[in-house]
């Protein structure tokens, strides 16, 4: 086997691992931890099949092997920055009625001797 190639395998079962310590230790949430663990199955799996690998590469018409892992890679860099872009915005949306509310409770609150005063 290729060295390079094992050592992305390596490599790959460590971020698969780091992934499940996360999770474990609650710093990442599962839902957002099935991509990453996701992408380095798929990463794994290449790394140690080079006939997978040479045969979906030849699938897609791609000349040099190794080269699909790093579209496979870069795919999934893009598939979860768009996930992480559209939690970005849910949140952001949220934000913004939490602090409508916030201030709507809040001035529905005060006293009319605090209202005469501003």
């Amino acid at each position: 086997m290729d060295i390079s190639l094992m050592m992305l395998a390596v490599f790959n079962l460590f971020i698969f691992l780091f992934v499940i310590e996360l999770v474990r230790r609650r710093k990442l949430k599962e839902k957002y931890s099935i991509l990453w663990l996701c992408a380095a199955l798929v990463m794994i799996l290449f790394s140690l099949s080079r006939e997978l690998l040479h045969s979906a590469a030849r699938l897609l018409g791609i000349q040099y092997p190794p080269s699909l892992i790093f579209l496979i890679a870069f795919l999934f860099l893009i598939i979860i920055n768009i996930h992480f872009s559209v939690v970005i915005s849910e949140l952001s949306d949220k934000n913004k009625t939490l602090a409508r509310e916030l201030a709507i409770m809040s001035s529905s609150k005060r006293s009319p001797e605090d209202a005469e005063k501003e």
